[in-house]
């Protein structure tokens, strides 16, 4: 990580000596970096934006799709390829800020080392040093903030120890009278209430990490706000909610177990990218709006060249000119025999009924809801479509008027006799018939082809038959 925390500490110590404030100094850091990483930004704020300019077109696909989810993925990855979109490239450049933020830490965490180009036995000779002055007692257990607690102790008594180790800086972490060295204490039952100057500083330390989760949660609000409906995008909707979750919670981790020099770049970081969120809403808020004109006018253009194609094949269908596409398969082709087959059965099986049903004396069956099986009209439901599937764009709405037509209805239908004895009389008639062809054409034998009566000129005579008697004599 020296590679990056050598540049880091270099900016940092850099606005330290220039403002002589070190809280000022990592505000001014994190607006640096804001700033290197707003074209990064600027890329995934772009691809959210159109991401969640599809969601039109994602829910259409869905409710087309509703019982396919693979075609639906599909189809969904086919549309963000045409679009150009790629859903996961908006979080990815999210987590760049991570680095940053480790980077910053350990310059923090170790001003000695990266601050002030102390080697390990330099800061060991520094402890001692400090420690036979009694100003400084070695912990029992590790510190890993012990630095920060040096470099407080060496800006208190600087002059003593600048001329043992001239290489130490005087590094004060005082901000609006906050030490910014050390951690916030969340414990606030167990302070001393009686000084204001005890308390005060520990209650500002104590905001740090709250006014971090709220602003994380601020900038979270208003992402979703400025981003367009992206209903129907299911990852982009999951994201945004554990973002909005987590983000919070890791604040207060970052602003209670780290230095509040950190809390403090955590809070400019949100108040600057609130900033930037607007801001850029605003920027490529003209650029979507045009480019979602040109999507629905090539939209348009592709679903009135599809419903062409279609009249067209229905005209050719039509006038019996369509002609069977050569590169169907064998098994479509058998499966759409058997699909004419089971329609001319059932068309047959139906007349037959009609016919028994005159023949009984019944009046001719009436119209009766799809759901209606034999004298029970709502056998398959009172909101039962049958189309449901194969017509999906209008089976909602031919759902609710079902429901609406079945309520307060009677479940049986008394002008329609029980039709389980007619199906199996028909049934029977039917296959009674059709054995009765099946026969019937078994016993017709074919035609004996006509004996020619013209005499073949090679044919040998027929020689006389030797049992064959004289039917003369017979006579």
């Amino acid at each position: 990580m020296n590679f990056i925390t050598v540049p880091f500490n270099w900016l940092l110590m850099t606005l330290y000596n220039f403002v002589h404030n070190y809280g000022l100094a990592v505000i001014l850091f994190a607006l640096i970096v804001k700033i290197i990483l707003l074209p990064f930004q600027m890329k995934s704020k772009h691809s959210m934006m159109r991401t969640a300019s599809i969601a039109p077109q994602l829910q259409e696909l869905q409710k087309k799709y509703a019982d396919n989810k693979q075609k639906y993925q599909e189809e969904a990855t086919k549309l963000y390829r045409e679009e150009g979109i790629k859903p996961m490239s908006g979080c990815l450049w999210n987590l760049i800020p991570l680095p940053i933020l480790i980077a910053l830490y350990g310059v923090i965490r170790q001003p000695l080392k990266h601050a002030m180009g102390m080697s390990a036995e330099r800061i060991t000779e520094l402890t001692d040093k400090l420690v036979s002055m009694g100003v400084y007692t070695i912990p029992e257990k590790a510190d890993p903030y012990a630095e920060v607690t040096l470099t407080n102790i060496i800006s208190r008594n600087f002059d003593t120890i600048k001329e043992a180790f001239p290489e130490v800086l005087d590094i004060k972490y005082n901000f609006l009278g906050i030490n910014l060295g050390q951690r916030p204490d969340f414990k606030f039952w167990q302070w001393d209430y009686s000084d204001p100057k005890v308390y005060l500083p520990l209650l500002g330390m104590l905001l740090i990490p709250i006014l971090s989760a709220v602003l994380s949660w601020l900038q979270s609000y208003v992402t979703s706000k400025t981003m367009p409906s992206s209903t129907a995008n299911d990852q982009a909707n999951a994201q945004m909610k554990g973002m909005a979750f987590m983000m919070p919670l890791f604040s207060l981790y970052i602003g209670f177990s780290m230095p509040a020099a950190l809390g403090v770049y955590w809070i400019a970081q949100y108040v600057f990218g609130i900033i930037q969120e607007v801001i850029l809403n605003k920027y490529y808020g003209k650029k979507i709006a045009a480019e979602e004109a040109i999507r629905k006018e090539r939209w348009r253009i592709k679903e009135e060249i599809l419903e062409e194609k279609r009249q067209e094949t229905e005209r050719l269908r039509a006038e019996g000119k369509l002609q069977a596409n050569a590169n169907t398969s064998k098994k479509k082709l058998q499966a759409q025999e058997r699909n004419k087959e089971e329609q001319r059965k059932a068309a047959k099986l139906k007349e037959e009924m009609r016919q028994k049903r005159i023949e009984m004396g019944l009046p001719p069956e009436e119209e009766k809801p799809e759901s209606q099986v034999g004298n029970r009209r709502y056998a398959r439901g009172r909101a039962y479509v049958a189309d449901r599937f194969t017509n999906p764009e209008t089976a909602a709405e031919r759902t609710r008027l079902a429901a609406e037509e079945s309520e307060g209805a009677a479940s049986i239908d008394e002008t329609v006799p029980d039709t389980a004895d007619l199906i199996e009389s028909a049934a029977e008639t039917a296959e009674i018939t059709e054995t009765a062809e099946v026969e019937a054409s078994e016993l017709e034998a074919p035609e004996a082809p006509a004996e020619s009566t013209a005499s073949d000129p090679w044919e040998a005579p027929a020689s006389p038959d030797p049992w064959e008697g004289d039917k003369s004599d017979k006579n």
